[in-house]
């Protein structure tokens, strides 16, 4: 498996996770209050629309020359990207409030038990509309992803097994936990995504510019794991990477799996890179000194 290959699987996989939670929270917290037929039904149509916009969408975009499809994908993504990394940012600052699951799911429960009793087509319709709506502009995201970054590399199917593999992933643990899933750690999530998406971006507008990158899609690899917000970070990426490709190809087939999870517990242990989170020790070990001085 190619390194572009683990970035768009892994890409699709965290960004379908954030949305999905959020929209299993809203699904939660009308069911459990309206009960499950309708809701569900909302929820499969939803589904079903999401799907077809997916399999009209995706074969279009291919007709178009690659240069100029990855020069507006490229485009689109990096102003994606930097609106969840703002989010991210001020939700980290404090400027803005963290996104408390629990306290949407008691707010939907809320909702849902005083809003009144219409039925239509033998369905609750509250439960039904809030579902759909809930799903459908969770979804619409995750479908801009899938589409995004299936089609700049000709990998839609790939794209779409991530974000149907964060799908089930999130239901289930919905399902066993019985409640919001309020512990995921979705602001960090939403960090690492948005650094994937402006750093594909970047990568792909390039591209479709007529840029080649030293490395390929390894580079993006060598940016984001070292640090971007330091002049050290991308060197130190790089050697990281470096090393990786000539030690681990020479022992492992796959060495590009490697890769992709030394990558990934990178992006989301240390989402600022590995320069910022070693800076950010030393000020702290510092300070710790000097207090007990």
């Amino acid at each position: 498996m190619s390194t572009s290959a683990v970035l768009v699987g892994l890409g699709a996989f965290l960004a379908s996770a954030v949305e999905m939670v959020e929209a299993l929270t809203i699904v939660l917290g009308v069911g459990v209050v309206r009960g499950w037929r309708s809701t569900l039904i909302g929820v499969a149509a939803a589904v079903v629309a999401l799907a077809a916009l997916v399999a009209a969408l995706g074969p279009a975009l291919r007709l178009l020359p690659i240069g100029t499809l990855r020069l507006v994908v490229g485009a689109l993504l990096l102003a994606f990207g930097l609106q969840w990394l703002r989010k991210a940012i001020l939700r980290s600052s404090g400027y803005v409030a963290l996104h408390d699951e629990d306290e949407a799911f008691r707010r939907e429960r809320e909702q849902a038990a005083s809003a009144g009793d219409e039925r239509r087509a033998g369905l609750d319709w509250y439960a039904f509309t809030v579902a759909f709506k809930g799903v459908l502009l969770e979804g619409l995201e995750v479908v801009f992803i899938v589409i995004s970054f299936g089609s700049a590399q000709g990998r839609l199917g790939l794209a779409a097994a991530g974000a149907g593999a964060a799908v089930v992933l999130v239901v289930v643990a919905g399902v066993l936990a019985r409640g919001p899933l309020e512990r995921v750690p979705e602001n960090t999530i939403k960090f690492a995504v948005g650094l994937l998406l402006s750093s594909f971006g970047c990568f792909w507008g390039a591209e479709g510019a007529g840029i080649d990158w030293p490395g390929d899609e390894a580079s993006l690899l060598g940016v984001i794991a070292g640090g971007s917000g330091t002049l050290a970070g991308p060197a130190v990426g790089a050697a990281l990477v470096l090393l990786l490709k000539n030690y681990a190809s020479a022992y492992l087939e796959r060495w590009n799996m490697l890769l992709g999870l030394v990558f990934l517990f990178i992006v989301l242990v240390m989402p600022a890179g590995m320069v910022a989170r070693g800076e950010a020790a030393g000020r702290v070990s510092s300070s710790r000194r000097a207090a007990t001085s």
